[in-house]
């Protein structure tokens, strides 16, 4: 799904005591920055009782930094540079993009807030399906389908959106109705825990920092505590992942976070050396020479049993972790309509997700848990 445009921003600061330059009068107001511990694209500064939020390279190929600033309802607004992106906080009405903000708001006791979506059969939350059962949350279709006035109806605070091209289009028209547009960033994320970071991002939206806190906290915790299970492992089974699309395998890099998963799994990803932190495209011929012995293969899209996969192509048969049954799905769980709730929630929940690799690959060391996002299929 592609995003809608974001205008580039620059606080500039806050007027005082000033001296005259010929430029714009501006004062060095103290700030300091609040410490992430994974997350790398965007930061927060603090300053008074405003947040100055700093977006980096959102989208492949982009090198610009986006930034917003956060000022408390009922206080002065500051002096800011005419390109400056100021959100009066909290907010209370807004329009999302991916399913992956969905357990952001959920998370934060803020479901309420999202007004309208691109594709509400997308969404899988089951708070979010009440709403939308309700006539509370708009379709409102995607990219140049989407609906401007309809947007323009729900009157939302602003828009958080992504994207993966770069494409200005939608974006523009957005900012000409008087709708800021918010970039989201959290899928290029290098590390699991960096995408689960971002509910503080979400936060700042709501005044709720010290929550996301404390919720970040604990799925750290709980990451952290399976990873540790895993560190003495003498045996480390070899993994595969992906399908043909056309005639083009997909997996992912050595640096994407899915690698990263399986590192973490106490797991011996054949395609660990890459330095790829997307996906790789590589051959059947390829993938077969190198993973042909795998003990697993995680990771195989929509399909939901070893017949499906044959049926698609006989050659996925010759696979030893075909033959021995050892192939996993992570897509077992689904929303109302179908939506995957992998592609939701996984992002904010990196600790299910290793706790279920750990169970395919370490059984032994979690025998009283069951899969949670993932199924081994028949």
């Amino acid at each position: 799904m592609k995003s809608y445009l974001l205008i580039t921003v620059l606080f500039i600061g806050f007027l005082s005591c000033s001296k005259q330059t010929g430029k714009k009068q501006t004062t060095e107001i103290a700030s300091d920055t609040v410490k992430l511990s994974y997350a790398e694209r965007f930061r927060i500064l603090r300053i008074g009782n405003h947040r100055l939020v700093e977006v980096k390279n959102p989208f492949p190929g982009s090198t610009d930094t986006y930034k917003y600033l956060l000022v408390r309802k009922g206080e002065p607004l500051p002096a800011i540079d005419p390109e400056t992106t100021l959100i009066s906080v909290p907010v209370e009405r807004i329009v999302c993009t991916s399913t992956t903000h969905i357990p952001l708001l959920d998370y934060l006791d803020e479901s309420n807030a999202l007004v309208g979506f691109p594709t509400t059969d997308y969404i899988s939350s089951e708070k979010m399906r009440k709403r939308i059962d309700e006539g509370l949350i708009t379709e409102l279709g995607i990219d140049k389908g989407l609906n401007m006035e309809r947007l323009a109806t729900l009157k939302p605070d602003f828009v958080m959106a992504y994207s993966l091209t770069g494409e200005l289009g939608q974006f523009k028209k957005m900012e000409e109705l008087g709708i800021p547009v918010i970039m989201n960033a959290e899928y290029l994320e290098k590390h699991p825990l960096g995408r689960a970071e971002w509910i503080k991002f979400m936060a700042l939206f709501f005044n709720k920092e010290e929550m996301a806190d404390s919720i970040f906290q604990q799925i750290e915790l709980a990451y952290t505590g399976t990873q540790h299970l895993v560190e003495n492992v003498p045996d480390k089974p070899t993994v595969m992942s992906g399908i043909v699309y056309g005639d083009t395998w997909f997996l992912p890099g050595g640096r994407n976070y899915a690698a990263q998963l399986f590192k973490d799994a106490g797991c011996s990803y054949l395609w660990s050396d890459t330095e790829s932190n997307g996906f790789l495209e590589l051959s059947f011929e390829s993938v077969f020479e190198k993973a042909h012995h795998a003990d697993l293969w995680i990771g195989v899209a929509s399909f939901q049993s070893l017949h499906e996969i044959e049926e698609a192509d006989e050659r996925y048969t010759h696979f030893d972790s075909f033959k021995n049954g050892n192939v996993y799905t992570y897509d077992y769980r689904k929303g109302a309509k179908g939506g995957s709730e992998y592609l939701e929630l996984g992002y904010l929940r990196p600790d299910l997700i290793l706790n279920d690799l750990v169970k395919i690959a370490h059984p032994e060391l979690l025998p009283d848990e069951e899969l949670y996002f993932h199924k081994k299929l028949q």
